[in-house]
């Protein structure tokens, strides 16, 4: 994932010519609220997904990775097309998000992805 923080204007030079350029993509936008001590599992999206931290702060591990980003709010992240990750919440607070991706019509809005322990 591509992290930026509040200070950093949003980049969406990391979006892949071929993908702006099909007709055939529809963006999905949504308000994501998450609880605290949220963990989502292991999955990933049909498409490019980007988010941006309005409160609160998540963890976000790419799977094949032994990396956990914190992105508190006013980060920016991009998610490619199939990659596997998962995020999750504090303890002790919540977060909002602001999500956008960017897919095929019809297609399932995520994929949950078993992962070796």
């Amino acid at each position: 994932m591509t992290i930026t923080d509040a200070t950093t204007a949003p980049s969406f030079d990391n979006v892949s010519r071929d993908l702006l350029e099909m007709a055939d993509l529809e963006v999905v936008t949504s308000l994501v609220e998450l609880p605290p001590s949220f963990q989502a599992p292991a999955h990933r999206h049909p498409g490019e997904e980007f988010a941006y931290v309005i409160e609160g702060a998540i963890h976000f591990t790419e799977h094949g990775t032994s990396e956990e980003r914190h992105m508190p709010a006013g980060s920016f992240g991009k998610v490619a097309l199939n990659v596997v990750h998962s995020i999750r919440t504090d303890d002790s607070q919540g977060a909002k998000l602001i999500v956008f991706r960017v897919h095929t019509p019809g297609a399932p809005e995520r994929e949950l992805v078993a992962i070796d322990a």
